[in-house]
């Protein structure tokens, strides 16, 4: 049974972090209509709305794509895990809701490359525009009265202490604002909560509005099976819903915000990628543009981990079992302690070289032994610390594993096959030990995990090799820009198919110095100014 009944003047393809923000700033005018498509559902339960309950979803299928990459050459051959958001909220429903933006040279380096309106002056109205910050006033760099919560966390948990002083002793500054006018240091990370609760774009965008806008429609559960072309304009999408095909029209656009790994993948089904490729699986090419499926760029990431006698640390024991108990009445009644945690409540930024123009390397600092994305569990308890290369030099594809819109695409981020990846990520390691080694810590933690037998810089680079995978940060697969390779240009539009926006983490020219979630924010933030200017 097909439906080809319901019409609007916009579909939004996807209601993660970008989606949830263009979708309601857009339906803010009671004139327009707008139906938002998610495959997943309404992104409201108990287990997205507690912070501690992330552990249940990145390595699960709950409120998770849990994809696969393709064997990477890099990675002596593994396959790494790539955990992406199955809700409304989309990613920022199973993150670890840190709130940081990327540096200001990022932004002014799209701008640099032809990206007129994307500078970092240009995008920190969008930024302030969306966040209600409870710790920092209005000012230049923070807004009040956006929709986005963003505060410190709530854990009053003394590792974060620990961890600050040790980075102190490894002669490594302090920062109490990442998102401030220097973005280099070592400090709490702010997160997106409100009295301990995760606040997902779903949740600041969209919740507050279903029921009480009747120009918003939202559609869970609706896979997206191809856009509609028709004369060189998007009209229309074709999804399978409740086991019906159901057609949605479009009067205006269509917005795809979808992700980097996703938006690719229904851009290729709709037959608008490189031409070869979509022949190859049998899909006649409406428009050859061979960008789409590009440039696919992810932060590598290695993981330090430690045994710790201590029970403020999250882990599998009898003892701490009982605080569990303990911490999860206490949540009930103060919405704050142990189960308020992001897991990476502290971190910082730093340069391997004092003559690079900004940090080249993030730490996130973790409450808990993690192995494997937490698919390996250890019994004990123990702190982990990430080591995140955040301008690598790979560049990997997005492409069509099978021509049904059922099946996961071909995710190959080509780790570390750039060489100087490798350098920088050995660098940041050695630093990154310092740390970990520092009195403050080394003084309180029991066995090194991965590392104890690690000591020449040819033990970092097999060790790296052999563990490193994603933080979870992919975009640049649907690129902004003005060159033929480009998808979108900078107003987000497809070349050369009218009616056709690309609004999330994959129009990113370059991969921003940072956690990807407040960027995808900001950029459905913009696009919504740039959709009402197209309207007008």
């Amino acid at each position: 049974m097909t439906d080809t009944n319901r019409e609007f003047d916009y579909l939004v393809l996807g209601g993660g972090s970008a989606g949830s923000a263009v979708a309601s700033r857009l339906t803010e005018d009671p004139s327009v209509t707008l139906c938002l498509l998610e495959a997943g559902d309404r992104g409201d339960d108990w287990v997205i709305r507690t912070p501690l309950a992330g552990a249940l979803m990145v390595p699960s299928k709950l409120h998770n794509w849990a994809f696969r990459t393709v064997p990477q050459k890099g990675l002596n051959g593994r396959q790494g895990y790539q955990p992406r958001g199955r809700t409304l909220g989309g990613s920022s429903a199973v993150n670890a809701m840190i709130y940081v933006r990327g540096h200001r040279s990022d932004y002014d380096h799209w701008a640099e490359l032809g990206n007129a309106g994307w500078s970092y002056a240009d995008v920190l109205p969008y930024f302030k525009r969306s966040e209600n910050n409870a710790d920092f006033e209005t000012g230049e760099f923070h807004g009040r009265g956006g929709p986005l919560e963003v505060t410190y966390p709530r854990t009053d948990n003394p590792w974060q202490r620990y961890f600050l002083e040790a980075a102190t002793e490894a002669q490594f500054r302090s920062n109490d604002d990442f998102n401030g006018p220097e973005q280099e240091g070592f400090g709490v990370y702010q997160v997106t909560q409100k009295n301990g609760e995760r606040w997902s774009a779903a949740r600041a965008y969209l919740h507050p509005h279903i029921g009480n806008r009747a120009n918003l429609a939202i559609e869970c559960g609706a896979r997206v099976l191809r856009i509609l072309i028709e004369n060189g304009r998007a009209t229309g999408v074709r999804v399978r819903q409740g086991g019906e095909v159901r057609t949605f029209r479009a009067r205006r656009e269509v917005i795809v915000s979808a992700g980097a790994l996703q938006s690719p993948q229904i851009l290729m089904l709709s037959g608008i990628g490189e031409a070869a490729h979509l022949k190859a699986h049998g899909i006649e090419v409406v428009h050859h543009l061979p960008g789409v499926g590009a440039d696919l760029q992810d932060h590598p990431d290695f993981i330090f981990g430690f045994a710790a006698p201590s029970l403020d640390l999250i882990g599998l024991s009898a003892a701490g079992t009982v605080r569990l108990f303990k911490e999860i009445l206490r949540y009930r009644r103060e919405r704050r302690g142990l189960v308020a945690s992001n897991f990476a409540e502290a971190g910082g930024f730093f340069r391997t070289r004092p003559d690079l123009p900004a940090p080249d390397i993030q730490i996130h600092f973790i409450v808990a032994m993690v192995d494997d994305h937490a698919r390996k569990l250890r019994l004990g308890h123990g702190f982990s610390s990430h080591l995140c290369l955040l301008r690598p030099k790979s560049r990997g594809t997005l492409k069509l594993a099978s021509a049904d819109p059922m099946a996961a695409p071909a995710i190959d981020p080509a780790f570390l096959t750039h060489p100087d990846d490798i350098e920088d990520m050995v660098a940041g390691f050695k630093a990154t030990r310092r740390i970990m080694d520092a009195p403050a810590l080394a003084s309180r933690r029991g066995r090194d995990l991965f590392t104890a037998d690690v000591k020449t810089d040819d033990d970092i680079r097999a060790v790296l090799r052999a563990r490193v995978d994603t933080v979870y940060h992919p975009v640049g697969t649907c690129r902004m820009g003005v060159d033929a390779g480009a998808v979108v240009d900078p107003e987000l539009r497809v070349r050369g198919i009218e009616g056709l926006r690309i609004v999330d983490a994959s129009i990113m020219p370059t991969l921003i110095g940072g956690n990807t979630n407040a960027p995808s924010i900001m950029i459905g933030e913009k696009a919504a100014d740039m959709i009402r200017r197209t309207a007008a």
